[in-house]
């Protein structure tokens, strides 16, 4: 393996995926809430926005294009509520971020079996993407993990499930299902977002678990379980990330704490290609988690922030490099902002151009480091 451009996924210069809704689609979708559009015409505002961000995420030299989640209005939701069987119960938690900011959250139950819908969940909006472009075509979908955000274990029907542990395989079973929809249309770029996974070394996250029922002792192998089998039986020729950060909402976060607590484990047990990892400021600690990556694994380092405008220091970016390839070799390395730039339709705090030139300058570092992307 050589340490030059890389021509499969993940690629020298990486993003996690969502990008800032431009005024356009975020009017029409409000017109379409209040019944002033019809939803047809709101795909037809969908398709022209993602065609436009798809040629500007070429332009900017990546190899990597995703639809910016513009077909969402949140990261986790939109694609958790479609499997069969979750139900809202309009009920909202609120989720404390830095800066005073707070996200009001969606509480679900489980009044029916877990399944997948026949023809899996977002495929067309891939294949309109894969279609869109001639670069790798990424797909983005929160961990099934994240159900335990969402979901007070006392939610649980009990005549549906009377063994928990038999709603986690249909749920792990579900999400494979919707994986393989995506491997049937062309997918080979899959990425799965687990902030719970980052999170575990954060007590505040843990009070919250334990107030909804989850066992904090068995928490990190509950997730590991989950998304393998989410994840584990896609076919070869598809590369599965996890992309694992501690929040980000309007350019603030919602935990700190390093990756040792849960690095050992999850970075050998966890089935997936590469690791999209968050290191844009020292909330996320130091390097030496690392030294328990396994040779045969991507790390994508978030060294970027999304949250501010600010251009990185290229000097000082590449001492991080170095510094992060004394536990993992530099072949092994790509780079990556920390986050997307807009987990939910308001985005973080930055113009779309500020946007576009810190993608643009993330590939000029990664051209000097490595020879291209």
């Amino acid at each position: 393996m050589s340490a030059g451009p890389r021509n499969k996924p993940p690629f020298r210069a990486d993003h996690v995926g969502s990008l800032l809704r431009p005024a356009e689609l975020r009017d029409a979708r409000q017109a379409w809430r209040d019944g002033r559009l019809s939803a047809d015409a709101l795909r037809e505002v969908e398709d022209k926005c993602i065609r436009d961000v798809v040629a500007k995420q070429e332009g900017v030299g990546l190899k990597s294009v995703t639809d910016g989640d513009f077909r969402r209005e949140h990261w986790l939701t939109d694609f958790l509520f479609a499997i069969k069987g979750f139900e809202l119960t309009g009920d909202e938690h609120i989720v404390p971020f830095s800066g005073g900011v707070t996200y009001r959250g969606k509480i679900s139950k489980v009044a029916g079996k877990l399944t997948c819908p026949d023809g899996g969940i977002g495929v067309a909006d891939f294949e309109f993407l894969k279609a869109a472009t001639k670069r790798t075509a990424k797909v983005m979908i929160p961990a099934p993990d994240m159900v335990c955000s969402s979901l007070d274990v006392a939610r649980v029907d009990r005549s549906v499930y009377p063994d928990i542990d038999e709603m986690w395989d249909d749920l792990g079973k579900a999400y494979a299902k919707a994986v393989s929809a995506f491997a049937d249309a062309g997918c080979t770029y899959l990425q799965i977002d687990d902030v719970n996974g980052a999170t575990v070394s954060d007590e505040s996250r843990n009070r919250l678990w334990r107030e909804r029922g989850y066992e904090i002792e068995g928490v990190i192998d509950l997730f590991l379980r989950l998304n393998n089998a989410a994840i584990g039986g896609r076919p070869a020729g598809m590369t599965a990330s996890v992309h694992m950060c501690r929040g980000n909402y309007q350019s603030e976060w919602t935990a700190e704490g390093t990756y040792d607590l849960v690095a050992d484990k999850y970075f050998n047990e966890l089935q997936v290609d590469a690791f999209f990892l968050e290191y844009d400021d020292a909330r996320s600690g130091g390097f030496a988690p690392l030294r328990f990556m396994p040779k045969d694994k991507m790390v994508v380092l978030g060294l970027m922030t999304s949250k501010r405008a600010e251009l990185e220091d290229k000097d000082e970016f590449k001492r991080r490099i170095e510094e992060a390839a004394k536990y993992v070799p530099i072949e092994n390395i790509c780079i990556s902002p920390q986050c997307g730039f807009a987990s939910t339709e308001e985005g973080n705090r930055l113009t779309e151009d500020e946007q576009w030139r810190k993608l643009g300058h993330l590939v000029e570092i990664a051209e000097e480091v490595w020879g291209g992307i």
